[in-house]
């Protein structure tokens, strides 16, 4: 029974145990570095000499606690019991019996309860066989541990290995329950509700990951953060500042190390219960001071931070409030990007605009967000300090300087195009009008394919040769893998707002996280043409010369095919990529920084914010 955090379950499972027909068995609990009374639940059913208990330090995830019961179990047959999962009277019983009636099985399983009232004779559809349903044979195989990966794909981490053994025989009789509750593993590892995110903090990781679910990418946190983790630590600046980065950092948030590479010191007090796309600590790529999220207040008391960085989506909102109404004598920074709509949409808007009226300083996502608040908050850029700085720019030293060859110009009289991430805005028939001026798209993300399946077919159906699919690419190789392209999509939306701010949408304010990507491999930025209108990236675009404007599919046609203006635009891209670094950035933000230390030292305002016990 490999258990973690379960002991309002465990009693239900061991009892569960306790009646079976069948007596001569052994129970293995291995408790897996449990923060709840785990090892309380279990101490009176220690009574009976069947049941042995092992605690093991931290949590080591689900491959290791079951070997660390392999290597103590006795007995020839071994049978899973999650702790949050039930056997039924005659399970184990008729477990016995299919292995002893089919010598050449290694593995029986029995048929299983599941999602309350549903069942299956054997597997369940769309999953592989659950712990709770197999009894299998003995040997010296083990399970693949955290170290080589984690993952929800039992096949991937024993029973494929097992089968290679011999057949594996079902009862035809259900016997046990699969229990479903949200904090199941699989539940906390699948995106869109689960992921790496909320996996990590749930089991409280402490190490980078190799991460791959039967519903997401492949994650290799090992690889990719191996150089920075084995860097020495940043020596302390003379007058480098303690930050406390605080909420989370969502998409690439291993750019706060370009702080710490200027000498200043970052701990890290994270939300709890994260989306997948929400970055929180332990962080993997190290050098972030962890704070225990249960003693913040004590924490503080002895870090004494400097300066208070709360971020960064709508999901930390109620968590950054908290912290902000707990921390009256620390100087506050509400960074905030996506997105006030959502706020209204989710009850957090009272919170969201506290952070903005309490907050000693606010960092503002673009300038059309600092100015759409400014009609939330008439006079807000104003009376304090404030700074605009896009929220999930990436670290410099991912742009790497080594372009591909154009695909087009292998490609007689067609051009290619890449959207990495939803192709928000581009229908079907649009994907039709692309081909008719034999334009492609490419459109990057395995698991966001999942999600547009119907999209695909429909697209495939009017353009079979010009819509192509690719997997996720991660940072290492953005310039290498879309540099190939002739441009990339922005969000293609046709703003509504005529000019006026308050009219103004999410699609009008934000800078889409694929900016920087496109900007690292210097793609022209493919953007309807909202002249007249109030829209962020249009704005940015203009100033920079990033941007490739179209006004219909036919006149995109037309841009593309004006090769020496395309060749001279993806020049300018190239040359304004470090624009999209967040290191390029840094010394502005610590500026603004001290900024915000120095108005709040001399501001009795900030020491009549309201307070929280």
């Amino acid at each position: 029974m490999p258990t973690y955090g379960q002991c309002h379950f465990i009693r239900r499972a061991l009892d569960s145990l306790l009646a079976q027909s069948l007596g001569a068995w052994e129970a293995i609990v291995i408790d897996d570095g449990s923060p709840d009374d785990t090892a309380g639940v279990v101490q009176p059913f220690l009574r009976d000499e069947r049941v042995r208990y092992q605690r093991l330090p931290h949590n080591t995830g689900l491959g290791n606690a079951l070997n660390c019961a392999l290597d103590l179990a006795r007995a020839p047959l071994i049978a899973c019991l999650p702790s949050d999962d039930v056997f039924y009277r005659e399970h184990l019983a008729t477990l016995c019996a299919a292995l002893r009636a089919r010598p050449d099985a290694v593995l029986a399983y029995a048929g299983v309860r599941h999602h309350y009232n549903r069942a299956a004779g054997g597997l369940i559809a769309g999953s592989a066989l659950q712990l709770v349903q197999c009894m299998y044979r003995k040997s010296e195989l083990r399970w693949t541990d955290r170290d080589e990966l984690e993952s929800d794909d039992l096949e991937r981490l024993f029973w494929g290995r097992l089968r290679e053994q011999g057949c594996f025989t079902g009862t035809g009789r259900v016997s046990c329950e699969w229990t479903s509750h949200p904090a199941q593993r699989h539940k906390l590892m699948q995106e869109p509700v689960g992921g790496i995110n909320p996996f990590r903090q749930h089991y409280r990781v402490r190490e980078p990951l190799r991460f791959h679910t039967t519903a997401g990418n492949a994650i290799d946190e090992v690889a990719k953060y191996r150089a920075m983790r084995a860097r020495a630590p940043t020596p302390a600046a003379e007058d480098g500042l303690n930050i406390l980065l605080a909420g989370e950092l969502a998409y690439n948030a291993d750019r706060v190390l370009a702080l710490e590479e200027r000498g200043h010191t970052l701990h890290g007090l994270w939300m709890r219960e994260p989306y997948w796309y929400n970055t929180v600590g332990p962080l993997p790529f190290g050098h972030v001071r962890e704070l225990p999220s249960g003693r913040w207040r004590e924490a503080l008391g002895w870090l004494r931070p400097d300066i208070i960085h709360a971020q960064l989506n709508w999901q930390a909102v109620p968590f950054c409030h908290q912290l902000m109404l707990g921390t009256p004598g620390v100087p506050f920074v509400w960074h905030f990007k996506e997105g006030p709509f959502i706020c209204l949409e989710k009850g957090t808007w009272p919170q969201l605009v506290e952070l903005y009226e309490l907050a000693d300083g606010c960092i503002f996502s673009s300038p059309e967000m600092r100015d759409w608040f400014d009609t939330v908050l008439p006079g807000l850029s104003t009376s304090k300090p404030c700074h605009v700085l896009d929220g999930d720019l990436p670290k410099a030293s991912w742009f790497g300087e080594a372009r591909t060859t154009l695909l087009s110009a292998a490609d007689d009289g067609e051009f290619h195009t890449v959207v990495p991430g939803r192709p928000i805005g581009l229908h079907p028939h649009t994907v039709g009008e692309l081909a008719a001026q034999g334009i492609h798209l490419h459109f990057y993300g395995d698991f966001t394919h999942g999600q547009w399946r119907q999209w695909i077919a429909d697209a495939r159906r009017l353009a079979p040769r010009h819509l192509h699919l690719h997997a996720n690419v991660d940072q290492s190789r953005w310039v290498e893998e879309f540099s190939r392209y002739d441009a990339g999509w922005l969000h293609a939306f046709a703003s509504t707002n005529d000019g006026e701010l308050r009219r103004a949408n999410w699609d009008d304010l934000n800078y889409p996280a694929r900016m920087a990507t496109l900007a690292a491999a210097g793609l022209p930025m493919i953007q309807r043409s909202n002249e007249g209108a109030i829209v962020a990236t249009q704005s940015l675009s203009h100033r920079l010369g990033t941007g490739l404007f179209y006004d219909s599919i036919e006149h995109l046609g037309a841009l593309l095919r004006d090769r020496p203006r395309m060749d001279a635009l993806r020049e300018q891209v190239w040359s304004q990529r470090a624009q999209f670094t967040f290191d390029a950035h840094v010394p502005e933000l610590v500026a603004f920084f001290r900024r915000v230390i120095a108005a709040a030292g001399s501001n009795d305002a900030r020491r009549r914010r309201p307070t929280i016990s």
